[in-house]
């Protein structure tokens, strides 16, 4: 049977053993369940029906599921709100810190405060502790459940140490390494902790050199480190090498996700995460970006009026005006990607903003060279005039190199004073594309009109 159509099966009869109050049928089965599965089935159900799931389930078996529901969904703070605030607040105890304090993020202060005063004193300090930190830092998207040991105790007493504390750590794969004053000095895999001999002593089989992060470093640069070490977890420490928390991939893979929504968004204007059924509001989200680009669209269609008596004197040129402003637009559009996922990617430490322009613009001569010797053989052909096409050749290499030029340009320049680059959107160079290549175009054909008059 196919395994989408047996799990709609399963949920379907979860959803009557809800409305039947079957009890016990329902507890088997939703817990039989992967937890991605169980948080699917949850979003699935209608609001009297999580009602009732609030009172077959306990709070610390709706906080496992909740671990994996993405905190930008847009139901999360009504999901909340329909429970208990008692029972909201147990649930967002239970959840690992990390997820719970991602999940508060998303309510008001005034609600934030409810539900920390009604946890246990220990739980809300922890996480009070990660509110405080900056959106998009690693401190924002640690957690505090992990395990430490010290130097100076054996491997048997370590393995104790790590039975005790391993129910309630996101990941034990890594066993950090501590002193006195909480300073991180080490780390050890969970592998060589079980291989080493019991007497041996943590110091001797420990690695010293540790990759860490700091607390305030920005999450793309600790996702590049992840990309870099493939570590399944980094520890984040303060100025002093304290040790605070440790960053799990699974967080990272979440990090690259709203970067890489981050980036398109930027390169298309538009919040590609918002998806809103009200057409109202979709349009009210477009709509700044699309009038700003008007008043620029309108740039060109004042520097085309310009040139009217030109395109009047030889109509021929009309023809050819979205073809070369098309195939600018596209070019710079290609230079815009490449420029901002080498911005992303910060690992070509070689080549300099200059040699990467240049770099650039290089390519455009060669592919607008290229693209322009294709166009002048086609309209040569096709018109029966060498000069026109040399013309519209030659505007065609000429826009799409200064296309390149700015595809490139914009976004490193913006990376420079410190705005994301990915705001230099698509629809951006496009427009600006258009600008540059109706001028090119134009002040090329006025210098050979006397060649194509009266086509």
């Amino acid at each position: 049977m196919d395994e989408t159509k047996e799990l709609e099966e399963r949920f379907a009869q979860l959803r009557k053993d809800l409305d039947e109050g079957n009890l016990q049928e329902f507890r088997d089965e939703f817990l039989e369940m992967h937890i991605y599965e169980q948080g699917q089935f949850y979003q699935s159900l209608k609001d009297d029906q999580r009602l009732l799931v609030y009172s077959y389930l306990s709070p610390k078996e709706l906080a496992d599921m909740f671990d994996v529901i993405e905190e930008d969904n847009e139901y999360m703070k009504d999901y909340l709100a329909e429970m208990r605030p008692s029972y909201a607040a147990e649930m967002l105890s239970e959840m690992y810190t990390d997820n719970a304090v991602d999940l508060l993020n998303t309510l008001s202060k005034k609600q934030i405060a409810k539900y920390l005063s009604l946890m246990d004193a220990e739980d809300a300090a922890e996480i009070k502790e990660l509110l405080h930190y900056e959106d998009e830092t690693a401190g924002s998207i640690m957690t505090t459940e992990y395990v430490s040991i010290v130097a100076n105790q054996t491997v048997r007493s370590a393995m104790y140490v790590l039975k005790n504390e391993a129910k309630a750590a996101e990941t034990i794969y890594y066993i950090y390494v501590v002193d006195q004053e909480g300073r991180l000095v080490g780390v050890i895999s969970l592998r060589d902790l079980i291989v080493s001999d019991d007497d041996a002593m943590i110091s001797d089989v420990m690695s010293e050199r540790v990759i860490s992060v700091h607390v305030g470093d920005d999450q793309e640069d600790v996702a590049q480190t992840f990309r870099d070490y493939d570590f399944l977890a980094l520890p984040v420490t303060d100025y002093d090498d304290h040790l605070l928390g440790i960053v799990t991939v699974d967080d990272i893979i979440d990090v690259i996700d709203e970067e890489a929504a981050s980036d398109y968004s930027g390169l298309a204007g538009v919040n590609v995460e918002e998806i809103s059924e009200n057409p109202i509001k979709a349009a009210g989200k477009r709509l700044p970006w699309l009038i700003t680009l008007l008043f620029l669209g309108m740039a060109t269609a004042s520097l085309i009026s310009h040139y009217e008596v030109l395109v009047s004197e030889a109509s021929i040129l009309a023809v050819f005006i979205s073809l070369i402003t098309g195939t600018a637009g596209n070019a710079g559009t290609q230079s815009l990607a490449v420029a901002v996922r080498r911005l992303a990617m910060n690992d070509d430490k070689s080549n300099t903003f200059f040699a990467t322009v240049i770099g650039e613009v290089l390519t455009g001569v060669v592919t607008g060279a290229i693209t322009g010797l294709t166009i002048f053989a086609i309209v040569a052909v096709w018109k029966g005039n060498p000069i026109l096409g040399f013309v519209i050749g030659m505007a065609m290499m000429c826009a799409i190199t200064v296309a390149n030029l700015a595809g490139s340009l914009i976004p490193m320049l913006m990376a420079k004073l410190g705005f994301d680059p990915a705001v230099a959107s698509g629809p951006f160079i496009t427009t600006l594309s258009d600008l540059t290549s109706v001028l090119i175009y134009f002040n090329i054909a006025s210098m050979f009109m006397n060649y194509f008059i009266g086509n």
